[in-house]
């Protein structure tokens, strides 16, 4: 029996302004990545999506991020590495605390948006990412990329890696993610994002940004809480993954 977790990135919104709707995707998701107050979210919110998450028996995970709030994470930041692994080692304490008082922990970590992508190739800032793990708790799985030097170092560090994929993005034939300033990034139609995420946790190969097929083996599929429509392309991608015999679950339990 093929088993995958379904995660998505919750929790961004910040004081009155609110992104994605949290509580109907905890109903779908089987882990979640809760952003920790750097990119997004704030206090009341992390409280309230932790507890959320152990109320529907969902995986937390930490979020981590840039200290970027006017631009969502999403612009690269050349953060001194020291400084770097001391804002994650704050951001994963911020998150371990609501876990905690909502009856559980933070059983994973994944980085966001630029963050995750800069540590793709740039050495110095993905041991910086995992020097903090390590720091805070070493038993910590983590989220990223394959073949990413993040996840390279932090297997070397001793930390179980989980390669993921991402139900509603196009790849570039090198099994990278096409950027988002670039037309097509973001996938829309939840019937083709529901047939690709099946292939992806079955073996099968999706269709690259080139035409081309590619093979991905993922331990999770992340589905953006912040995309257009995202409850409904959730719920139809893990209909369709149940459907094709796929039990989901956390990976990290």
């Amino acid at each position: 029996m093929t088993t995958i977790d379904l995660n998505s990135d919750l929790g961004e919104g910040f004081g009155q302004w609110t992104l994605g709707d949290d509580d109907a995707l905890l109903e779908i998701v089987s882990s979640a990545n809760v952003a920790c107050g750097f990119h997004a979210s704030d206090a009341t919110i992390m409280r309230r999506v932790c507890e959320r998450a152990v109320e529907h028996g969902v995986a937390i995970g930490a979020q981590v991020g840039y200290r970027d709030l006017p631009g969502f994470g999403r612009r690269f930041i050349d953060v001194e590495p020291h400084a770097l692994t001391q804002d994650v080692v704050y951001q994963l304490g911020a998150l371990q605390a609501f876990a905690r008082v909502a009856g559980d922990r933070v059983r994973y970590v994944k980085p966001h948006g630029a963050l995750y992508n800069a540590i793709v190739h740039h050495e110095e800032q993905a041991a910086a990412v995992v020097a903090a793990v390590v720091d805070v708790d070493p038993t910590l799985p983590v989220l990223g990329l394959p073949g990413s030097v993040w996840l390279r170092l932090a297997a070397e560090a001793g930390l179980t890696t989980v390669a993921e994929s991402f139900a509603d993005r196009a790849y570039t034939p090198e099994g990278t993610l096409v950027s988002r300033r670039l037309p097509g990034a973001v996938l829309h139609d939840p019937a083709e994002i529901a047939r690709r995420c099946v292939a992806m946790a079955t073996g099968g190969a999706v269709t690259d940004v080139d035409g081309g097929e590619l093979h991905l083996a993922p331990g999770s599929i992340c589905v953006h809480g912040d995309t257009p429509g995202a409850v409904g392309i959730a719920r139809q991608v893990r209909d369709a993954l149940t459907g094709a015999g796929v039990t989901l679950s956390p990976f990290a339990r």
